[in-house]
């Protein structure tokens, strides 16, 4: 064999490899192209359990009566949004806007909210049992009539919340910036981590706190009880009680 034989039979083997790359290439566009296309559509993904839409917006909707379990809404914009009565349990709502929302009557156990800011939403009848809530902004949010079993507020701002009638038990409160949030009849069935709780001028008046845990005096005095107020072992009503209406 030439050598001319030989350079025009390597020519002929690297034109066939770089063949084989540009179609391998060819093929492969698509997929990556469809693939991102997926993506950026999900936000117009219809509500269903398991739907990715992290970081969409979703101001101002009527999603009511929705399927949303183990969705992933991360980061989603809900402001205003109607969630009430929608399956959410063990969805993904960190970082979530939740302003003005609605999750009233929702089922929403073993949720996470973690770092969700949710200024004045309403979780009225909400079934929380199990979420999380650690570091989440939910100032002046109703939390009436839910059952918040097991749910860890840790270093949350729920500065005025109210949780008129709201079920407690083992929920944690601690490091919780419960400033002017309302208590009144509450259920503590269980024990209640105030550890650390700021709660200057919280309402407890006649609440039930002796399977509360965590709380010192300076934190019963900060706050505004009553002489039906039940306060664990060691602690006593202090003279500023009952406080005067605002």
């Amino acid at each position: 064999m030439s050598n001319r034989d030989i350079v025009f039979g390597v020519a002929s083997v690297i034109g066939a490899i770089r063949r084989i790359f540009i179609f391998a290439a060819i093929a492969i566009m698509p997929a990556f192209f469809f693939a991102g296309e997926a993506a950026a559509v999900d936000c117009r993904a219809y509500p269903t359990p398991g739907v990715d839409w992290s970081n969409c917006k979703k101001r101002l909707l009527m999603l009511d009566n929705s399927n949303f379990e183990g969705a992933n809404l991360s980061g989603v914009d809900f402001s205003m949004t109607d969630l009430s009565r929608t399956n959410i349990k063990n969805a993904n709502f960190s970082k979530a806007m939740l302003v003005r929302a609605s999750l009233a009557g929702s089922d929403a156990r073993d949720a996470n909210f973690e770092r969700a800011e949710g200024y004045r939403s309403n979780l009225s009848g909400i079934s929380a049992a199990g979420a999380t809530f650690v570091s989440a902004e939910m100032q002046r949010s109703n939390f009436s009539d839910a059952d918040l079993t097991n749910v860890d507020f840790t270093k949350a701002e729920l500065g005025r919340a109210i949780f008129y009638k709201a079920k407690l038990a083992n929920t944690r409160f601690a490091l919780v910036n419960l400033s002017r949030a309302t208590f009144h009849n509450v259920d503590m069935s269980g024990p209640v981590d105030f550890n650390n709780a700021f709660l200057f001028l919280t309402r407890i008046e006649g609440v039930d706190l002796s399977k509360a845990t965590g709380l010192e005096q300076d934190q019963i005095a900060l706050a505004c009880g009553d002489d039906r107020t039940k306060l664990p072992e060691g602690l006593k009503m202090p003279p500023s009680w009952p406080c005067e209406d605002e």
